[in-house]
């Protein structure tokens, strides 16, 4: 429900998020929604908030926010609790104190009576601004300061501490404030002093409004016809359909390799995009959609067609690019983005996160686009920048992009979607999201597959629009691609010719083949290429052997190829005096000696080989025998002492042989989280899990060592940590937002 929300929708929500339950006309005032204009947009918006349940009135006629969505501002529009909240931990004595010093009667009741009487006082503007105009110039400098700071951070230490006071109670300006309830701290002292809601917007005053734009930003158009769009679009997605088929017969035939890192690297990608002759923007875009729709997939460290493929490849490019379309419009990133926030190369295929953000952005697209008047488009894409932003304020914007939403804007031209700044039918049919609409535009404005082409004398075949499969695979085996898109091009050569007689393909073969997809006769100047070069293949034949058998005797050569014995050698007769064996030399000769002949060896110098059997010798000296003993005889000798420190010393040193030990040690984990960390983040030591998992479950920072996807290493500090498996949700302190990492990339952990 939240993302289908347009600007106007958060403005009200994060309004009443402000002021709690209100009335209309409070939060029309609050929102400067007085006008006819204001009071239409308002009324829309909460309209379409009581349609998703996310606004309703209660009964005493006060609009309330549904309590999730009131969560989803710390300050909304930079104001603080109202006086009831911040105050409930109050004594009554201490309320009796506030509206003393207010010069109110304190009503003799309870707390509840004494906290209203307060809130009445601090809900009244112009009592509020009497009573800070009388108060001291510390004091007054410091509420209008802290009134007027929408971004709700100034509530901390450093503020008093640039007035000169060290603690928020211990200056007169803080304290005649906290005494008033102009500012309101814990009753124990503990932290910053806080501004009541109803005293910000006291001093702010009358004039001061909440941002509020019921109406789409204008945007700079310029008349168009749908004729002009169709065409317009028809081209484009024509090219897309032809690219992306060239695209993946690439990859097919020579699948791309992985980084270690994992995804398509830079070059794999400038490899395909070159031989598929089109640019890095659609081979990413083309191999993130076929990978999503199933046509490709990840085998070890390569890429590979599936058999998904194999069955799109035979259909028609409207159907082909219906597939496509329809996995472009569900992806949860933006495929052709090619830098991050670093300005680094990423790869494809990286496996990224989901980015909520990004499928915001192209729900916001389609959107700005469609809500253009009729008959008109959009200047350029820098029109379409704030309406995105507005149609979707959650929109991810790339840090690659310069001008908002441009690589998105690019995606969509390029897939026909988007046509001279208006929304075609393919774009119309896609944010319907009906399959059968969107097969009928991409029929309606696609041609069907090419199946013929038109061969020049030049040595060249053009085919228009996109080719059949098999027309593009039998110009691929006999010519070299040079152009694809809305036209493809191939060339003939000698060498493209001898590729196709080295697949099997005879030359009557290969000039039948062309002749029967050929627009007319074939050239002759490409007849005479196929004969010329068929006339010298195979002049000269290169067989692969293990050793070569010769004599001077055809017959006896002859009984050698044909004996029985010698069936396992895989003897081959080249020439009467020529054998070729399929098994090495030593084991030839002994097979050839085994089965009753008297062959030699050869060396590689042609002469014959010496065989001599070495003598075998002993490694070292046998030792004398011990000699006998009695009388005459040696006295026996002494055994040897032994130096314990050397032995002991050689031990140390000797190298340890042990089965691989366990990470952890057999360490059991303490929580459930260790256990889960455990699992995904493999180089992370028994104490940086335990470590992290601390973190985690206690809310506190920590600093990480973290490999990005493009390889690059960071150390980050992280804060506010959402545990998703296998990804963490935190504040990056080094980038200054809320980043994803993932738990198998964290190399090391440290305290923050």
């Amino acid at each position: 429900m939240l993302p289908g929300l347009a600007l106007p929708h958060w403005q009200v929500a994060e309004a009443l998020a402000a002021l709690g339950p209100a009335s209309r006309a409070a939060l029309a005032g609050l929102l400067g929604a007085t006008g006819a204009e204001g009071s239409r947009g308002l009324d829309a918006a909460l309209g379409a908030m009581a349609d998703r349940a996310l606004v309703w009135p209660d009964g005493e006629g006060l609009l309330r926010l549904a309590a999730p969505l009131r969560e989803a501002w710390d300050t909304p529009l930079g104001l603080d609790a109202p006086l009831v909240r911040l105050l409930a931990d109050t004594t009554s004595e201490e309320l009796r104190r506030m509206l003393s010093a207010l010069g109110v009667r304190s009503p003799a009741g309870n707390k509840q009576q004494r906290l209203t009487a307060l809130v009445a006082h601090h809900s009244d503007p112009e009592r509020v601004a009497m009573l800070v105009a009388g108060a001291p110039a510390a004091t007054r400098e410091l509420l209008e300061r802290r009134a007027n700071d929408e971004t709700g951070l100034s509530g901390s230490q450093a503020e008093f501490v640039a007035l000169g006071v060290s603690r928020p109670d211990s200056g007169p300006g803080a304290r005649w404030a906290l005494e008033r309830g102009l500012l309101v701290q814990d009753r124990h002292r503990y932290g910053p002093a806080r501004m009541p809601a109803e005293v910000a917007l006291a001093l702010r005053g009358d004039d001061w409004h909440a941002p509020f734009a019921p109406a789409p930003p204008e945007a700079r158009s310029m008349p168009i016809t749908p004729a002009d769009v169709d065409r317009e679009a028809a081209a484009s997605a024509t090219a897309f359909a032809a690219h992306a088929a060239s695209v993946l017969t690439v990859c097919s035939a020579a699948p791309p390799a992985l980084l270690k890192s994992g995804g398509v690297g830079v070059r794999e990608l400038s490899r395909v995009g070159k031989a598929a002759r089109c640019d890095d923007i659609v081979v990413r875009l083309v191999l993130e959609t076929a990978y999503a729709a199933g046509l490709l997939a990840r085998d070890g460290s390569h890429v590979v067609a599936t058999d998904g493929y194999d069955a799109w490849a035979q259909r028609e490019p409207a159907e082909q690019l219906t597939v496509l379309l329809q996995v472009w419009r569900t992806l949860p990133s933006t495929p052709s983005r090619a830098r991050d926030e670093d300005g680094k190369a990423m790869p494809a295929l990286a496996g990224t996160p989901p980015c909520n953000g990004c499928a915001q952005a192209r729900e916001g697209l389609l959107s700005a686009v469609a809500h253009l008047p009729a008959d008109q488009a959009a200047k350029s894409a820098e029109e379409l920048g704030p309406l995105v932003a507005w149609y979707s304020p959650l929109a991810h914007r790339l840090p690659q992009d310069t001008v908002p939403f441009a690589t998105l804007v690019g995606e969509a031209e390029l897939l026909g979607v988007i046509a001279r700044g208006a929304l075609s039918r393919i774009g119309a049919a896609v944010r319907a999201d009906d399959t059968k609409a969107l097969a009928a535009a991409c029929r309606r404005l696609l041609p069907a597959a090419t199946r013929t082409a038109r061969f020049g004398a030049d040595l060249t075949a053009v085919v228009t629009g996109t080719p059949a499969a098999h027309l593009a695979e039998l110009l691929d085996a006999v010519a070299d691609r040079e152009a694809g898109g809305t036209a493809s091009v191939w060339r003939f050569s000698p060498g493209t010719v001898r590729r196709a007689l080295d697949s099997g393909r005879t030359p009557d073969t290969i000039a039948a083949d062309l002749a029967a997809v050929a627009v007319g006769s074939l050239p002759q100047p490409l007849s005479y290429l196929i004969h010329d070069t068929a006339r010298g293949h195979g002049r000269v034949r290169v067989t692969s052997a293990a050793c070569v058998i010769h004599g001077e005797e055809p017959a006896l050569l002859a009984e050698l190829a044909v004996h029985r014995k010698l069936v396992g050698l895989g003897l081959r007769q080249l020439a009467p005096t020529v054998l070729i064996s399929r098994t090495p030399l030593d084991k030839t000769l002994a097979a050839i000696r085994a089965a009753g002949y008297a062959p030699v060896a050869e060396a590689a110098d042609g002469t014959v080989r010496v065989e001599q059997t070495p003598s075998q010798r002993a490694a070292a000296p046998v030792p004398h025998p011990r000699p006998p003993g009695g009388e005459g005889a040696q006295a026996k000798r002494s055994p040897a002492v032994a130096d314990v420190s050397a032995l002991a010393a050689r031990l140390r040193g000797a190298p340890v042989f042990a089965p691989e030990p366990d990470p952890y040690n057999g360490i059991p984990f303490g929580t459930d989280t260790e256990e889960i960390i455990a699992g995904y983040a493999h180089l992370l030591s028994f104490a940086d899990v335990r470590q992290l998992a601390h973190a985690i479950n206690e809310g506190q920072a920590v600093t990480i060592e973290y490999v990005a996807a493009s390889g690059s290493r960071t150390v980050r500090t992280l804060s506010e940590i959402d545990f998703d498996p296998p990804y963490l949700y935190a504040w990056c302190h080094l980038r200054d937002d809320e980043r994803v990492f993932t738990l198998s990339r964290i190399q090391g952990v440290m305290p923050a």
